[in-house]
């Protein structure tokens, strides 16, 4: 046991010397074995010994807050290209440094990613190494711009293990095993996903789209196995009904947004009779937010809107317990008297028109609505799933695309304005 947690230290002394080396002239000039052997040796220390490689390339490797005030004087006194350029040098902490160098390892961009996974999984209780999650991110920025990413369609041809990581992956909609891969990989069902040519092989993201004749309302006919494939001719509309991510470690990356307007103008290019683009969304965040305390006079209403928005609380907390516990006790969409239908209905426009723009909002509709989609529809027994009704109460939502349009509404959204359909209007 005492060699055991002497080998295990010592694994640790040596990372941390490691990445001395390689930030070192030496580094630079065999940085490849270098960044491989801490890589390796990185990957072979146990979570403790990971968290304490962490905070020592916090600490070791953050920008000396004396040479930074230095340079910001002598900018300000002087704010030529020289002196920027020295204040440049002097902010950038050496971590960034020290992933450029180790990405030049063999499969160094994937261990990487790896190495950010582990990270994520002590911010919560570290938050002081947000700085070094911030490095990371700051460099994945530039390696997984998307004019580096490669646009590839799944298919039911796609190698045996590829396939297996779409299953694995989905998070929306569960995939039910290979028949229902199949029938999403039939001619009026699209898989597409982005790869990185530094990750062979390993999706980073992929969306999945339903090919039909109108915009759908209810998930349930999309998701349907048994389902025959519609004819060519009937592809009218492009339903991005689910996007997932299979690489933990590029979280917050921007991957997705660009994903969508990819594969929305590739299909616009080969099939020329779709000229709809909606996406059929969760609202994962509702029911959470309609169980907690909501302050009406923050929103943007009349006042007898405000006092119908205020109604629809007290009938929803009528039974004085919160609305998940309604639901959880066997609440079903297709019983509900049309008074509660409205106050739901009422509530998720609120939801989605006034609250996105805030901390709170729901991630989903930040998501569409920050990429240029416009609030189209919520459409009622949506998503009969048991995963559906708790979080969203049985609703869905479509966010419409028109590509002509997504950076006039990408920028209302910057401007914490939320562009919607006027038919929606009167659900208030």
């Amino acid at each position: 046991m005492i060699f055991e947690r002497f080998i295990k230290g010592r694994s640790l002394e040596i990372a941390k010397k490691t990445a001395l080396s390689l930030l070192s002239e030496k580094g630079e000039a065999n940085a490849r074995n270098i960044a491989a052997k801490l890589l390796e040796t990185f990957h072979s220390l146990d979570r403790a010994e990971q968290l304490s490689f962490f905070e020592f390339i916090d600490s070791r490797f953050s920008p000396d807050p004396v040479a930074v005030l230095a340079a910001a004087q002598r900018y300000a006194d002087k704010p030529d290209h020289a002196s920027l350029s020295n204040l440049f040098q002097t902010v950038e902490p050496a971590r960034q440094e020290l992933l450029r160098r180790l990405n030049r390892a063999p499969g160094g961009t994937h261990s990487i990613v790896q190495m950010r996974e582990r990270l994520l999984g002590h911010l919560k209780a570290h938050p002081g190494l947000k700085s070094v999650d911030s490095d990371i991110q700051h460099v994945f920025s530039s390696w997984f711009n998307p004019g580096f990413l490669e646009l590839h369609e799944i298919t039911w041809s796609s190698p045996a293990i590829l396939l297996e990581k779409i299953i694995k992956h989905e998070s929306v909609h569960a995939i039910d095993g290979w028949d229902d891969l199949r029938r999403r990989l039939q001619p009026d069902r699209r898989c597409f996903a982005f790869f990185h040519p530094q990750l062979p092989g390993e999706p980073l993201i992929f969306v999945e789209v339903a090919l039909v004749p109108t915009i759908a309302r209810e998930i349930g006919p999309l998701l349907d196995k048994k389902a025959l494939p519609l004819e060519e001719k009937k592809f009218k509309t492009a339903i991005f009904y689910s996007i997932s991510n299979c690489q933990p470690g590029l979280k917050g990356v921007s991957l997705g947004n660009f994903l969508i307007k990819r594969v929305a103008e590739k299909i616009q290019h080969e099939i020329p009779s779709v000229k709809t683009f909606c996406t059929l969304s969760p609202i994962p965040g509702f029911t959470k937010w309609l169980d907690s305390t909501v302050n009406i006079d923050e929103f943007d209403l009349t006042p007898a809107k405000r006092l119908k928005v205020e109604e629809s609380f007290k009938l929803l907390r009528a039974k004085g317990q919160p609305w998940t516990k309604t639901l959880a006790g066997g609440w079903s969409s297709q019983t509900v008297n049309d008074e509660e239908k409205a106050a739901l209905l009422r509530l998720c426009f609120i939801y989605l028109s006034q609250v996105t723009c805030k901390r709170e909002g729901d991630a989903v509709a930040k998501f569409h609505l920050s990429n240029g989609a416009q609030l189209y529809n919520i459409n009622w027994a949506a998503d009969l799933s048991k995963k559906g009704v708790a979080q969203s109460s049985s609703l869905m939502v479509n966010y419409l695309y028109e590509l002509e349009a997504v950076e006039d509404n990408h920028e209302a959204f910057i401007n914490k304005k939320v562009v919607y359909a006027k038919s929606l209007e009167k659900l208030v």
